[in-house]
């Protein structure tokens, strides 16, 4: 079988460096982008690219793909991680702030799903993973913003996820609350694994049982 390539973004540190050690400890060839260098998650992975550009900027993110297929010829896995959001009153959150949350946590998985696509599609076989939260269910008063940008990302999953079907291309969201690494880290392996076509469209909440945030 030949050997699959990741794009994980928002890669230079927390839960998107867990994400790029743990696929390439699975055999995957990745890259990570983020808005900010990273040398941690280069040092964890052998044979990584390091792409620094902004999610929401469809000519970096261009650029940026064109470094991954330079390097790598194709990808097949793209885990959408990046995310922002204010943690304030809805009266307090500031249009800026929330045009910054729906950019990063929404318009830039459709930025980057839209550039990878044609190569997923080349590949005859693609894993689309969308880093969404437990927050959408759970609803804090402080968190409109995020959950709003958030629950939008789960409505783009379960669509993309019709569109993609006939390609061999699944579209899944993973919604984590405030839980151990290593329960997401074990999420995002099975639902990219090659065993688990058949799952897609589906929102996976990792919350530990808890219905709050």
């Amino acid at each position: 079988m030949e050997t699959r390539t990741a794009l994980v973004t928002g890669a230079a540190q927390g839960l998107g460096q867990e994400f790029a050690v743990a696929l390439a400890g699975r055999g995957f060839r990745v890259a990570g982008l983020d808005l900010v260098p990273q040398p941690e998650t280069a040092k964890r992975v052998l044979d990584y690219v390091e792409l620094t550009a902004d999610v929401s900027d469809e000519e970096q993110v261009r650029e940026a793909l064109d470094e991954v297929i330079d390097r790598f010829g194709t990808l097949h896995v793209l885990v959408n991680n990046a995310g922002a959001g204010p943690e304030s009153d809805f009266e307090d959150t500031t249009p800026e702030e929330w045009r910054r949350a729906m950019r990063v946590n929404l318009e830039a998985p459709f930025l980057v799903t839209r550039a990878v696509l044609p190569y997923l599609k080349a590949a005859g076989w693609g894993r689309i993973v969308n880093i969404a939260s437990a927050a959408v269910f759970a609803a804090p008063p402080t968190r409109v913003a995020h959950v709003t940008s958030k629950a939008g990302l789960i409505g783009l999953t379960r669509s993309l996820a019709s569109a993609l079907g006939p390609y061999g291309i699944t579209v899944n969201a993973i919604a984590p609350s405030a839980v151990r690494t290593a329960d997401l880290v074990s999420t995002l392996l099975y639902v990219v694994d090659e065993g688990s076509g058949l799952l897609t469209g589906q929102t996976l909440t990792v919350a530990g049982g808890s219905t709050c945030w």
